[in-house]
């Protein structure tokens, strides 16, 4: 899969360019994306500033993590349960 081109905090200043009244066909060339991935990035990031985005970004790390946690422990508890269930 491809990585990621731009960080948050670039698609965060090419946001307030738009909020600063650039039209997104302007942006587009300028920056060399598509209309759908600003769009994309004004659904995710719209209104946010960069301190914003890296809050977003360790919550999600921190709820990857946390997610991570509560299956190995589902496993581990099916595993005692199938234990138990062959005494």
């Amino acid at each position: 899969m491809k990585g990621k081109r731009y960080s948050e905090e670039k698609i965060i200043s090419i946001l307030k360019e738009h909020e600063s009244g650039i039209p997104v066909a302007d942006l587009c060339r300028r920056h060399g994306v598509s209309e759908q991935s600003i769009y994309r990035w004004k659904t995710k990031f719209g209104g946010m500033e960069v301190s914003d985005a890296k809050r977003l970004r360790d919550l999600e790390d921190e709820n990857r993590r946390l997610k991570r946690r509560v299956a190995d422990l589902s496993l581990d508890t099916q595993m005692l349960e199938d234990v138990l269930a062959k005494k």
